[in-house]
């Protein structure tokens, strides 16, 4: 007796309740960490045409921002910097600036909310000259093992700075190593270190770009990111990143990319981290206001496929509006 008639799966979805019995539990704010766009000076809130709902903000104004965040029980920010102004070079050195946007702003967070996990985005693209997320060596190519040093110099400033982890997204060979390495040399034993392991070359990157102004000035990132079409070596980037000593895992971006968030959770103890990626993000808007969906709705159901697929944790711009997605 295992087929219709005697059986009948409408039995277990026939009313709200049941549905609600049977079904999985809402994710708790605490799982979901909030991106956000930091920028120099006081009194900055810029609206990001490209991303509805999301601004850059100067440290006093996401200190105000993030008070009915914080007070629906979401936990976490990830911190993206920006440089302003002429001092961009070769080598992102502006990006390890201990006055730099990020670096200010993270003190401002821990004196107004001493319990928020402040954690940042360790990358080079916003403040090269060209956009790229390392030098170039003498051939034009990335020069993979000076972009480590200097992503090194990066976290060591955030964490001096006061953040509890640091998130290197340039997906360097030995990226993980080298931080951790210098992290511990400078005491910094207790940072976290959360790998973006496995970070696909996406189309799903352009509402981001607009709002770091970090699109590259020529070329393209795919001889660094991961391809789409070679799952075998992205799976590997997150083996190597345990191996180099990785406190967390993340697979970007999200949506396109569910069966790899879960193999990676499948072949991994660590944390598996998924970021809901811009272009995810502002599609869902765009086709709400076309009447397509509906947009909280939709919401829900991306963010609960992501939490399906294994994501311990989910890194999303639609954290500000967990009430509205998941009200009861």
């Amino acid at each position: 007796m295992d087929s219709y008639p005697e059986v009948r799966l409408r039995r277990l979805r026939r009313t709200a309740a049941i549905r609600d019995m049977f079904g999985m539990d809402a994710p708790s704010p605490a799982k979901f960490i909030w991106p956000v766009f930091v920028v120099p000076g006081e009194g900055r809130r810029e609206a990001i045409a490209s991303m509805p709902g999301q601004f850059r903000l100067s440290a006093d104004e996401l200190v105000k921002e993030l008070e009915p965040v914080v007070a629906q029980g979401v936990k976490s920010v990830l911190l993206f910097g920006q440089h302003e102004g002429d001092g961009k070079d070769e080598c992102g050195t502006p990006a390890a600036d201990p006055h730099g946007a990020v670096q200010r702003a993270i003190p401002v967070l821990r004196r107004a909310y001493p319990d928020l996990v402040i954690l940042t985005d360790v990358c080079l693209c916003a403040y090269t000259a060209h956009g790229h997320c390392g030098p170039h060596d003498p051939d034009g190519d990335i020069d993979n093992d000076a972009a480590c040093e200097m992503l090194a110099r990066v976290a060591v400033s955030h964490a001096q700075a006061g953040a509890d982890g640091v998130a290197p997204s340039a997906m360097m060979d030995g990226q993980i190593a080298a931080i951790r390495r210098a992290l511990d040399d400078e005491g910094f034993k207790k940072t976290l270190l959360i790998s973006y392991s496995t970070k696909f070359a996406s189309q799903m990157y352009g509402p981001f770009r607009d709002a770091e102004n970090s699109a590259p000035s020529q070329g393209d990132r795919q001889g660094y990111q991961a391809s789409y079409r070679d799952p075998r070596t992205a799976l590997r980037e997150s083996d190597f990143d345990v191996a180099e000593g990785a406190d967390a895992l993340m697979v970007k971006p999200a949506l396109f990319y569910l069966d790899l968030i879960q193999e990676v959770s499948r072949r991994s103890l660590l944390p598996v981290m998924a970021y809901n990626v811009s272009g995810e993000y502002s599609m869902i808007h765009a086709a709400a206001e076309k009447g397509y969906c509906d947009l909280y709705a939709t919401a829900r159901e991306s963010l609960y496929s992501i939490f399906r697929a294994g994501a311990t944790q989910v890194i999303s711009y639609w954290a500000p509006f967990y009430k509205e997605i998941f009200r009861p």
